[in-house]
């Protein structure tokens, strides 16, 4: 992966000022891809103003309605938090460990970060295959958003300084959009075989997503899975 990879997504942002501190943390860092997901209304003047010098990753921002229009075009999304919950992800990564994560994969990836005050909402983090959060003391744990930025922007950095003038390589995982579809053919699959007699298939879904995202498969690896469980199905009928 490269630096050119990285999308970072804030949803629901309400601080013109804390926007503009984020476009500057990920121009320091040689990062340029910011979406913004039904952000609240926005001072242009204070946004540039604590942009500084990064006035051209505000100008090229993108706006969508919704996250999961957002990362359609991922491979793999990350979601940063610092809660957890029966309906939140069991497992999270440091900052350090998603950097190593996505080293040496394929991009497109994104990072999701929530509101200032709220952070993400459950059904934001459901939209995300991984989990991420920042070590802080428990006294006072929550921190300000371009600060989490900053800090993420910076592991990144690092991590992908070696790569940053390697060539992209040739393997090409699925997006969302693709992993959807095969979640879907799947299942599909499965509920033919009567597997699904009882509740559960929503969260094996999220299951199945998850597992694929984080493996990466690219659009032949996907076929083939997706031949499996038909045959499958074909045999049980």
């Amino acid at each position: 992966m490269v630096l050119s990879d990285l999308i970072f997504i804030l949803c629901r942002p309400s601080e013109p000022g804390n926007t503009g501190a984020v476009c500057r943390a990920l121009k320091n860092m040689g990062l340029s891809r910011l979406r913004l997901v039904d952000p609240a209304p926005m001072d242009e003047g204070l946004v540039r103003s604590r942009a500084v010098h990064a006035g051209d990753v505000w100008e090229q921002a993108q706006v969508f309605d919704t996250l999961e229009a957002a990362v359609e075009d991922c491979s793999l999304v990350i979601g940063t938090t610092r809660r957890r919950g029966r309906r939140r992800k069991s497992i999270t990564m440091t900052p350090r460990e998603a950097a190593s994560c996505l080293r040496d994969r394929p991009g497109p990836a994104a990072l999701v970060f929530g509101n200032e005050r709220t952070g993400l909402e459950d059904r934001e983090l459901n939209f995300c295959n991984l989990a991420s959060h920042i070590p802080a003391d428990g006294a006072f744990p929550s921190l300000n958003l371009s600060h989490a930025v900053q800090i993420y922007a910076y592991e990144l950095f690092i991590a992908l300084a070696s790569a940053r003038d390697e060539p992209r390589g040739r393997w090409d995982p699925l997006d969302q959009v693709r992993i959807n579809a095969l979640v879907h053919s799947v299942s599909a699959s499965l509920e033919s075989l009567g597997f699904y007699r009882h509740p559960g298939r929503e969260d094996q879904e999220g299951f199945l997503r998850d597992i694929f995202s984080r493996a990466a498969l690219n659009a032949g690896e996907a076929r083939y899975l997706e031949n499996i469980f038909s045959k499958m199905a074909r045999l049980g009928r």
